[in-house]
């Protein structure tokens, strides 16, 4: 017989759910404290409603943070546990009945009947559990990337406003040297009545040697002749978010070097693709999770969201189908920057791209096509364990 334990998570309790295959209530829906002495009921309650003969079926919904201690628990103690989309349990729990009616107490029991009604769900693994490290650590570098180039976009703004002519004198405003030069002088005007040795020295100093004398005669005749405005609020904003800006790049490196250690131990084969590097691997890795869920590239592909939508009713169908973008976002974020950097190193994917282009594709749209195809090279290469071998 197989046991179903539906279980619907919330942050200080969890409402549970226990019937068996053959439409027996063995558990009525109790609550269980989000502590080491609620999760032990649990237990006890599991264990009191079953046999060792029978099958046991734990799920709960993808909740987040919510969930995370809960599942490990489970996991050490044996018990085959899913996960669930929410999305999908949504669709279920509406297929059972045209009232809108939604309590944690009907989720759990929602959650029961749909592993007992789909035979298709795999159960979580440890590996899946252990890889949640590495996920959070590639997420929130992610994260802090995106913030840093948030800070950065503030530095722009306001060179705009203080020193516009600065952006023309140099490669880039976002250098060492330049941000020293701006952390020290904040503005044309503070720069324009620098003493030249003291500004030459910091602009060697900071650019180790490429920066001499004549660039920074050059700034500050530049700032002396400058429309920007002297701005004490401004330039206060523009010392610190350059600060902010180094303890984020100090933050990431310390995250990045986190990383390429657990890589290195995980030793993945799509590591050996042209283009893929370090940190691109371990999110592609960690946003897919455990592959043995997956049976075919086809299902990879839909879990990526980059499956096409289907539309079909009657003679109606839909002639341009766009992409489903339902699953995880970083995943999606990841194929698609780590194609371009694939068909720029390896010859097999540039042909492709060129391909695609020839036929008259969209670039972006001739990426998703090369991002598809690298989704298959994927899942082949992490099922065989083989390394990379161009076909060029």
């Amino acid at each position: 017989m197989v046991v179903s334990v539906g279980i619907d998570v919330a942050k200080d309790k969890h409402d549970c759910f226990i019937q068996s295959s053959e439409g027996e209530v063995l558990a009525d829906v109790f609550t269980i404290s989000n502590n080491m002495d609620g999760f032990h009921t649990l237990l006890e309650k599991i264990q009191a409603c079953t046999t060792p003969q029978d099958k046991i079926r734990v799920g709960l919904e993808a909740t987040g943070h919510y969930s995370y201690n809960l599942l490990g628990f489970l996991l050490d103690n044996g018990l085959a546990t899913y996960v669930l989309n929410p999305l999908r349990t949504n669709l279920y729990r509406k297929s059972l009945s045209l009232r809108k009616t939604k309590t944690d107490r009907v989720d759990a029991r929602t959650i029961a009947a749909m592993l007992l009604s789909d035979a298709g769900l795999k159960p979580y693994t440890d590996i899946a559990y252990h890889n949640e490290e590495l996920k959070s650590l590639t997420r929130y570098r992610f994260d802090k990337v995106k913030e840093r180039a948030k800070l950065k976009s503030s530095v722009s703004r306001l060179v705009c406003i203080l020193f516009p002519e600065l952006e023309k004198l140099v490669p880039s405003l976002h250098m060492v040297s330049v941000y020293a030069l701006l952390e020290e002088f904040p503005g044309a005007k503070q720069v324009a009545g620098a003493h030249l040795t003291s500004l030459k020295s910091l602009l060697e100093k900071a650019s180790k040697g490429r920066y001499k004398r004549d660039m920074a005669l050059s700034i500050r005749d530049t700032a002396r002749m400058s429309i920007g405005s002297r701005m004490p609020a401004k330039s206060l904003e523009l010392q610190h978010t350059i600060r902010l800006i180094r303890e984020l790049d100090a933050e990431i490196h310390e995250i990045e070097a986190e990383i390429e250690a657990m890589m290195d131990e995980i030793r993945s084969p799509i590591m050996t693709i042209p283009g893929i590097g370090c940190r691109m691997g371990a999110m592609i890795l960690t946003e897919v999770g455990d592959l043995s869920r997956f049976d075919s590239p086809d299902k990879l592909l839909a879990y990526a969201g980059m499956s096409p939508s289907t539309y079909q009713s009657g003679q109606l169908k839909n002639c341009y189908p766009h992409m489903e973008k339902r699953g995880s976002r970083y995943l999606r974020y990841t194929l698609f920057n780590a194609t371009k950097y694939v068909c720029l190193w390896d010859p097999t994917f540039a042909a492709y791209l060129a391909k695609k282009r020839a036929e008259g594709k969209h670039y972006n749209v001739a990426i998703s096509h090369a991002a598809k195809k690298l989704v298959r090279l994927i899942f082949a290469m992490e099922k065989s364990r083989q390394p990379y071998c161009s076909a060029a």
